[in-house]
């Protein structure tokens, strides 16, 4: 299916897990005070044998109903263990020496037995990465707090934490109001994730590049099969970035495209040299809509630039047709990132022969094609009542006119 991982991924995994807030735990000692707080996201992806020299990704993120059992505290040493899942884990250690602590390991255990996560593995074992951490020099009774991306790549897996607030080693049962912040964010533009997107038929204000190139896009299962995925459009973004605003377009010929299909969820990657862009599909067996949209902007110059946002109820059709919009749609994805789409068409699921399905217009479309017919029905209608009024009238007259000559 696919050969390599992406970097720099913000990633969903379908109908188990969704794309959520973040993971918020507590973990408390054997006197039954606080003394391990965690508040973060992480994101996975990962690439296992699902045939005969074939390759599958899967992407998903830590949900935020997580157990802490295994997790434990010592005074110089700490470890954090969420398990979800049908059997996966992520663990973070922790040492202490003198005034500072620091993560040493981040060890990852994933189930490539449990098929809803994992479809057509031919391991039925628990795998496990270990990477280490380049959280360090935290002062004690402060909380590591680091908006920006961190990118842990091993082997086959990708981890990207960002949005994190981790603290060991707490003193009193209390977390610490003071943070130890990382030095990414001390430059960093990074735009935490939302949860509603919001979406028009134009922009407010027209965007300075030309509209960008439509590009054609499609997912297949694997290399002897028709596409499970298909999806074009034009992608222009507008983000800020510092005092500045600037607008970007996605190069169809330069972007490398990735993603799943699944039964109930569907994800569709781009990937160009500076943008990555996560679209994630869900359907209820009768409609499909897009669900979240994660985007990351590497610009010239500056720290990256990401826009996330979940719980979206737009581009919404029917199960085995395709949803399509030929106007300018405008998607405000953060105060400060906005994807503007052109010509856009694109479905999900029930692809048949690689072709298109019979669409389902855009509510501005659709719109748009009733103003004619209504239009033209009025005026006749009008048109009617004027020829009434005016038989009316003249009959009127006729009947006085021959009353006075009798």
């Amino acid at each position: 299916m696919f050969r390599c991982a992406f970097l720099i991924l913000f990633l969903a995994l379908g109908n188990e897990l969704h794309l959520s807030h973040a993971t918020e735990v507590s973990v408390n000692n054997t006197e039954n005070k606080l003394c391990l707080y965690a508040n973060l996201m992480v994101n996975f992806s990962v690439t296992y044998e699902g045939g005969v020299n074939k390759n599958e990704t899967v992407i998903f993120v830590l949900p935020e109903n997580v157990t802490t059992e295994g997790s434990t505290c010592d005074n110089t040493t700490s470890t954090l263990k969420l398990s979800f899942g049908d059997g996966h884990s992520w663990a973070v250690e922790f040492t202490k020496q003198n005034k500072t602590y620091q993560v040493d390991t981040i060890v990852f255990s994933y189930n490539l037995n449990d098929s809803s996560v994992f479809p057509n593995s031919t391991s039925k074992e628990t795998k496990s990465v270990t990477v280490n951490s380049i959280i360090t020099n935290v002062s004690v009774d402060t909380y590591y707090s680091c908006k920006s991306k961190d990118v842990l790549t091993v082997e086959s897996v990708i981890q990207t934490l960002y949005d994190v607030a981790l603290q060991a080693f707490v003193i009193n049962g209390s977390k610490s109001d003071t943070d130890t912040v990382c030095s990414a964010d001390m430059t960093s533009t990074t735009v935490a994730p939302t949860t509603a997107v919001t979406s028009t038929a134009a922009p407010t204000s027209t965007p300075t590049l030309p509209s960008p190139t439509t590009g054609k896009y499609s997912i297949a299962p694997d290399v002897n099969s028709t596409a499970c995925l298909m999806a074009t459009f034009g992608l222009q973004i507008s983000y800020k970035q510092g005092d500045k605003e600037e607008t970007i377009n996605l190069v169809p010929n330069m972007t490398q495209v990735g993603g799943a299909c699944r039964a109930n969820s569907s994800d569709l990657m781009l990937t160009s040299d500076t943008i990555t862009i996560m679209f994630t599909f869900i359907n209820d067996g009768k409609k499909f809509h897009l669900h979240a949209l994660n985007v990351t902007v590497m610009p010239a110059t500056g720290a990256p630039v990401v826009a996330a946002s979940t719980n979206m109820s737009i581009w919404a059709a029917t199960v085995g047709s395709s949803y399509m919009c030929n106007k300018e749609q405008t998607l405000n994805v953060t105060d400060t990132l906005t994807l503007y789409t052109f010509e856009l068409r694109v479905q999900p699921f029930k692809v048949n022969k690689g072709e298109f399905a019979t669409a389902e217009d855009c509510q501005d479309d659709t719109t748009e094609s009733w103003l004619v017919p209504i239009a033209v029905g009025v005026a006749l209608t009008l048109l009617v009542l004027i020829v009434l009024v005016a038989y009316f009238i003249g009959r009127k007259q006729n009947q006085g006119t021959g009353y006075e000559h009798f």
